[in-house]
């Protein structure tokens, strides 16, 4: 394993200013929020995409929304699905909440009838398909980036390594397997939190060397004084936290700048 699974902390945070300006539409049967360049100018990145696979917290989470609409204004068309079919985690649960439930579809204190069927791989993965094969073959997509926050860090590493992906850039991943690092095909770029129990530095170490055996162009940016979380859900309010959140949005800008335009 690269990554621990997700925990309690994949679940806290702040609630970013702002308001979004994209819009949803559904696609393949799929929520998905969309955040296009500015109409008034051309756009810098013609045939070029970015799909965006959040955390726990869902497609629904401002911060999320925001930071597409950011990548819209930087040239991107950005695509956030619903990777949870409308069960994402609220923001903010208390110490006791069982994620594990959650993943399983078991009840819990948001959910209490339960989802029925969780959100395991063989759940998760066609949604992120579905939203490719969209953008591929019905938009006529040639450049496409993924991004992924904690959760969504594993189906972004995972495009990356069937194709589905030209470059990825994940911020604090969870639940990544060392062989779907080892799969790879194309650019990987990492932020990564210097406090974080499911990205610590022993699990950060053991995906560089991985990555330094595969061959393929990668970072790993570390941040000083922030925690799992802090490319979503910092506390913008400290310096620290509000540092690091803007330059991993640069550095992933910075990435798909270089290796997927």
């Amino acid at each position: 394993m690269a990554s621990h699974p997700p925990a309690q902390c994949c679940t806290v945070g702040v609630k970013h200013e702002g308001e979004p300006t994209g819009t949803f539409e559904v696609i393949e049967d799929i929520e998905t929020y969309i955040a296009l360049p500015p109409s008034t100018t051309p756009t810098p990145h013609p045939h070029t995409a970015l799909l965006l696979l959040t955390d726990v917290i869902g497609h629904r989470f401002p911060n999320a929304q925001l930071i597409a609409d950011q990548l819209a204004q930087n040239g991107y068309p950005t695509y956030i699905p619903d990777l949870f079919f409308g069960d994402a985690i609220p923001l903010n649960r208390p110490a006791n909440y069982d994620l594990q439930a959650w993943l399983k579809g078991l009840p819990t204190a948001t959910n209490p009838q339960g989802e029925g069927k969780g959100h395991a791989v063989e759940r998760t993965e066609p949604v992120v398909r579905a939203l490719v094969r969209h953008l591929r073959e019905e938009l006529g997509v040639k450049n496409l980036g993924v991004l992924g926050y904690c959760f969504g860090a594993k189906y972004a590493i995972r495009a990356l390594g069937d194709g589905g992906a030209d470059a990825a850039f994940v911020a604090h991943p969870s639940w990544v397997a060392a062989e779907e690092v080892r799969a790879i095909k194309g650019p990987l770029s990492i932020a990564a939190a210097e406090t974080d129990r499911i990205f610590p530095a022993e699990k950060r170490h053991e995906t560089e060397g991985i990555l330094g055996e595969v061959g393929r162009p990668w970072q790993v940016c570390l941040y000083s004084g922030v925690e799992h979380g802090f490319a979503v859900r910092g506390e913008v309010g400290k310096k620290d936290a509000r540092f690091a959140k803007e330059r991993a949005f640069v550095q992933a800008v910075a990435w798909f700048d270089e290796w997927l335009v």
